[in-house]
């Protein structure tokens, strides 16, 4: 799969790849990445937050390599990139630009990229006419809204953007990670898939499905059970970790 191609096989240069964990996102990026390259092309690798763009060869933040300015979340502003400046020259010559995570930015920033693409290179097409491949994963986190609710942040993710609906959509949903007669694991990958995928009817656990608790208590101690002897041991916290979509009090 070469990423030049795209222009040819879509209809759209912008491609957005719906990837939940462990379904091979990062290897599928770095193979785009690489074949762009080696060809001596130039592919530029971005992610939303600074721990997804380590895993890209030659990753950086969005808001660093493209100067998106920090803005209130009912703003939309332009990038900070010149005409006929260092990075104006890059963009130009770039063929592929991929933006990990990109769920969790706020729509004005990919508007005020589109706008200064545009602009900068002289393209009324979208991003600049590049072509743009971008993934994320709705079941995570959505644009953080300072003082904001659920409904402010559907309204400033990238589905409630302009861009949405011309964006090719693509899926990854085989989790590779897992090994084929790991059965248990196996289907707690299908369940949390169907969170965010199921149409109809709500999501069914069997009882002996995990380990189930009674209070926020029982589940410390069954997750940090006999802390008090391996506190200081750091391979004990290593295998734990408690994770929850709020907070628990």
């Amino acid at each position: 799969m070469y990423p030049v191609h795209f222009g040819h096989r879509y209809k759209n240069n912008g491609i957005f790849v719906n990837a939940a964990g462990g379904t091979g996102k990062s290897f599928v990026w770095n193979m785009l990445l690489d074949s762009v390259r080696s060809q001596g092309k130039i592919a530029l690798a971005v992610a939303s937050s600074g721990i997804a763009a380590t895993v890209l060869k030659g990753g950086r933040t969005a808001h660093n390599i493209f100067k998106i300015p920090l803005m209130e979340y009912n703003e939309v502003r332009s990038c900070s990139i010149k005409k006929n400046s260092e990075l104006a020259k890059l963009l130009e010559l770039t063929s592929l630009i991929v933006w990990d995570e990109i769920v969790m930015a706020n729509k004005n920033t990919l508007t005020a990229l589109d706008i200064t693409l545009r602009d900068v290179l002289e393209n009324e097409k979208f991003m600049g006419g590049k072509v743009f491949v971008c993934a994320g994963d709705f079941r995570q986190i959505l644009p953080v809204i300072r003082g904001g609710g659920k409904n402010e942040e559907l309204e400033h993710c990238i589905k409630s953007s302009y861009m949405w609906n011309d964006l090719t959509k693509l899926d990854l949903t085989e989790n590779v990670r897992l090994k084929k007669d790991d059965t248990k694991n196996i289907l707690f990958a299908q369940k949390l898939l169907q969170l965010g995928s199921q149409s109809e009817g709500p999501v069914e656990f069997d009882e002996d499905f995990g380990v189930r608790v009674k209070s926020r208590q029982e589940l410390v101690d069954k997750v940090y059970d006999d802390i008090e002897n391996n506190h200081l041991n750091a391979s004990y916290f290593e295998k734990r970790m408690m994770m929850s979509t709020t907070s628990i009090r």
